[in-house]
């Protein structure tokens, strides 16, 4: 029998960081399509008023569910995530993602946890706030 997943309103989860440039959006491009030109191109960056190419927004809001995965035991599902994109990710950005659990729900066998999320740069700077529900079974 698999222990569940204890935690309390407060806790970190662990976070993910990656550091992302062109080799990481081009890469990302490729599975989903998404050969734009301000995710390639500096050029194409600065006409759009950054200062170069700029990361996906998408792939901002993957890094959170590769964060939620990590975390999750087996059995234990993403139910919704959620987040605004407020600033994008420049080529070199390190992104981290964090998220502190907001409350913790029991029933019908399933734990269920809210959390809010952070996405934000090697600066500090917001990059993307938003919040995740999760669930966990309570016995395997």
């Amino acid at each position: 029998m698999t222990e569940p997943l204890t935690v309390a309103v407060g806790d970190q989860i662990p976070a993910f960081t990656r550091t992302t440039g062109l080799h990481e959006w081009n890469r990302y491009a490729a599975v989903n399509d998404e050969f734009v030109s301000i995710h390639m191109d500096d050029e194409a960056g600065r006409a759009a008023g950054f200062p170069s190419a700029i990361g996906m927004g998408r792939l901002q809001w993957s890094y959170v569910h590769v964060m939620l995965r990590s975390w999750l035991p087996p059995g234990g599902r993403i139910r919704h995530v959620r987040t605004q994109l407020r600033s994008p990710n420049l080529k070199g950005a390190t992104v981290n993602v964090s998220a502190t659990v907001t409350a913790v729900r029991e029933g019908d066998g399933i734990r269920t946890i809210d959390l809010d999320i952070m996405c934000v740069d090697q600066d500090g700077s917001q990059l993307a706030p938003g919040s995740a529900t999760v669930e966990v079974p309570l016995a395997s």
